[in-house]
């Protein structure tokens, strides 16, 4: 591979980390081609032939491993689309660390749209880490609509972070889940909007196995006159437990539309939404202040420990 150059390296830094290419598996995607790749014993990464984008096959019984598959975007006027497949075997345990940055000097609209469909097979467990992140002087969008197709069987357990970090002007993110008996997904997001920019979380998880759970918590902060919206949908279609959560800063004249939402298709299903709104409070910036601290320095606390 190819040394990185020093935006590279920043970019990776911050939706990965690392500045350079860790140990074990991995797959590089730069302004729309394979940029580097390494396979191990256990985890296998083979380019698709039908469309652009890669499978990622896990053998079961894979133990402490971790794959990575950061997307670097440099160029602007470059729309780049990815279907990336993971097949996680049976009884599995592994980390992957995906996340796309863009860096755009110009003055035309750059987008990456990652379509990610994971595969859990019995039993395995697998904690899946996406980060976004915009930067670059030009004036062009930085555009990310990230799409996450998840099917979890038989006891299979799947931990989701994502992060929207900063610099991103739009983002339409998509998730769909189904969970077969005592499947478990956890979904954990973060979002910090500022300028113009939007937002949107659309997710929707069916829970059809036999007392298999989801809990769906997302944490977001919206600034200056930015705008997000929170969809959320968790359906019982079995004996299960599920939960979904949305909590919001806003600051200045950001804007929050919160729409948590359960369905319960049988009297065996024990579901829970709950949404919050709200400025930060008077007494919180109060307390860091008599510490010494600036109202603008305390907004900053409260807001890096409420998205940590």
């Amino acid at each position: 591979m190819a040394e990185l150059s020093a935006i590279q390296k920043n970019m990776l830094k911050e939706i990965a980390g690392y500045e350079s290419i860790p140990e074990g598996a991995y797959n590089l995607r730069s302004d729309g081609t394979l940029a580097g790749r390494r396979t191990t014993a256990n985890i296998d990464i083979q380019t698709k032939t039908d469309k652009p984008g890669i499978d990622i096959i896990i053998k079961p019984g894979t133990k402490n491993e971790r794959v990575d598959i950061p997307v670097i975007l440099t160029q602007t006027g470059l729309n780049d689309l990815v279907y990336n497949d993971f097949y996680i075997g049976e009884g599995a345990d592994v980390l992957i660390v995906a996340g796309c940055g863009i860096h755009n000097a110009g003055g035309l609209k750059s987008e990456h749209d990652g379509i990610h469909a994971f595969h859990v097979g019995k039993n395995a467990k697998v904690k899946y880490v996406e980060n976004h992140y915009g930067e670059g002087e030009g004036t062009g969008e930085r555009i990310l609509n990230p799409t996450t197709e998840i099917e979890i069987d038989e006891g299979g357990y799947m931990e989701m972070e994502t992060s929207q970090i900063r610099g991103v002007d739009s983002t339409y993110r998509k998730t769909r889940a189904k969970l077969g008996d005592k499947a478990i997904l956890v979904i954990k997001e973060k979002i910090l909007t500022h300028g113009h920019q939007k937002a949107t979380t659309d997710f929707v998880v069916d829970l059809n196995g036999v007392d298999s759970g989801a809990h769906v918590i997302s944490r977001s902060v919206a600034t200056e006159d930015s705008y997000q919206k929170y969809m959320s949908c968790v359906n019982g279609n079995n004996r299960c437990n599920g939960h979904t959560e949305c909590d919001a800063i806003l600051m200045d004249n950001g804007q929050v539309d919160a729409v948590p939402m359960v369905n319960a298709h049988t009297t065996e299903a024990r579901l829970i939404h709950e949404a919050a709104i709200g400025k930060i409070a008077g007494e919180q910036l109060d307390k860091l202040m008599t510490l010494g601290l600036t109202e603008k320095e305390a907004e900053e606390e409260i807001v890096n420990g409420f998205l940590r």
